[in-house]
């Protein structure tokens, strides 16, 4: 159904009201980009969730139809545009509030995050510890049109641990600023058995408490999210990348070495100094921060994620990454792998399609998967939040024409309010 044609009499049923199961809003004519296909179809929401995916209209009138159009409904038109699921970014460094408007101007509705706002260990390291930060962090992002689960300190023994979920933490985090032991590795993903949160990782850069084969025993199988592993953002010196060999080690890249080009390297150095609050004119942390920014391993990243060995992207931001860009990156190294190496199996010269699910997944439902929140978000499917993002093809990836969270469009290209149209 096209958007002009939901009037009284026509695609529209004059009877149906929301006592009857019309929708809220439909998005009629989406061209839809997900992991599950792509294809088009009118998107139906309804109390803020995806209800259909088909065909909408009056049944009285039009046959086969998905999702009734009634009074109640809102129309909004999708011709022209490409469709996605909100995008999820699950390495941010809550420090202040205004990343959810950056993150949204990106095509991001979902953060995991840690943080405190401005203090050294929030710059740092993606973390909220204990049950005070946690219940103040909350209450700060109540008011933010996005999604924002935050990440427990997973280090100490069990019992403080536990009691972080139980104040709301919707995950752990073990960082090496803190101390990436074995022994706290082993206790965060027991508690993450018994309570059912993923546990994320940055690793052991200066193999204090062993080495990468020892964190990777400690883990003794149990799935977790490993962030940054090509190192450059921390993880052991100098082969954390074996990591992503393992089953049940969640690979995730970091956006500002994506994609790996001539000036990756030389910004990484500063940029490390400044977030893990090292001293320039101490040789031994200047040796820390050179000893993470491995251009070997860097250039392997981009390869790894055509491949499919890494499987999300997220930021970092302001502790190294850009929160508005990772979208816009993670396309960036589908082009470049494709100028470098080709078509996908399966592509042909005139379908990207097989490449473009890969890429795609990356920072919708991949990420989702892992946080285990993909019955909620992460794609396009009947049952999520219609957290939904509109591109303009010239400008995909890059920015969006609008975004929805629950339907509601809470970013949208728009000009002066005092305009004598919507432009």
């Amino acid at each position: 159904m096209n958007a002009q044609f939901t009037r009284d009499h026509s695609y529209v049923n004059e009877k149906t009201g929301k006592k009857v199961e019309v929708m809220d809003l439909v998005i009629t004519n989406a061209l839809i980009l997900d992991y599950t296909g792509i294809y088009k179809a009118d998107i139906g929401i309804r109390d803020g969730l995806i209800a259909a995916i088909g065909k909408s209209g009056n049944p009285h009138l039009t046959s086969d139809v998905d999702m009734v159009v009634g009074i109640a409904t809102e129309a909004c038109s999708g011709e022209g545009k490409i469709f996605t699921a909100g995008g999820l970014d699950t390495h941010v460094h809550f420090l202040e509030p205004e990343i959810a408007e950056v993150a949204l101007d990106g095509g991001i509705t979902t953060i995991i995050a840690g943080g405190t706002g401005m203090n050294d260990g929030s710059k740092a390291t993606t973390v909220t510890p204990g049950k005070w930060w946690l219940k103040t962090q909350l209450q700060g992002a109540d008011g933010l049109p996005i999604n924002v689960g935050f990440l427990g300190k997973g280090q100490g023994l069990t019992d403080p641990i536990l009691e972080q979920v139980a104040a709301g933490a919707c995950g752990l985090k073990i960082h090496e600023d803190w101390g990436a032991t074995g022994n706290a590795i082993d206790a965060s993903l027991t508690v993450a058995d018994k309570t059912d949160v993923a546990v994320s990782i940055h690793t052991d850069t200066l193999n204090e408490s062993g080495f990468v084969e020892h964190t990777i025993a400690a883990m003794k199988g149990r799935v977790i999210h490993a962030y940054h592993t090509e190192g450059a953002g921390g993880g052991h010196a100098p082969d954390i990348l074996e990591s992503v060999k393992y089953s049940f080690c969640l690979p995730s890249s970091t956006n500002p070495t994506l994609p790996y080009t001539v000036n990756t390297i030389a910004e990484h150095l500063d940029m490390l100094m400044v977030c893990h609050h090292l001293n320039p004119k101490v040789p031994e942390d200047v040796a820390f921060a050179d000893s993470r920014i491995r251009a070997q391993t860097i250039a392997a990243e981009d390869l790894l994620h055509d491949m499919g060995a890494i499987s999300m992207t997220s930021s970092d931001t302001l502790a190294m990454g850009r929160i508005g860009e990772v979208a816009t990156r993670t396309f960036q190294i589908a082009d470049k792998m494709k100028a470098q190496f080709g078509l996908l199996k399966g592509d042909s010269e005139f379908s990207d399609n097989n490449r473009v699910k890969r890429y795609i997944s990356k920072f919708t439902i991949n990420p989702a998967i892992a946080h285990g929140i993909a019955d909620y978000v992460g794609s396009i499917e009947v049952g999520k939040l219609a957290d939904i993002v509109a591109w303009e093809p010239k400008f995909f990836a890059a920015k969006p024409f609008f975004v929805t969270k629950m339907g509601n469009i809470v970013r949208c290209l728009v000009g002066d309010p005092n305009a004598s149209i919507p432009t």
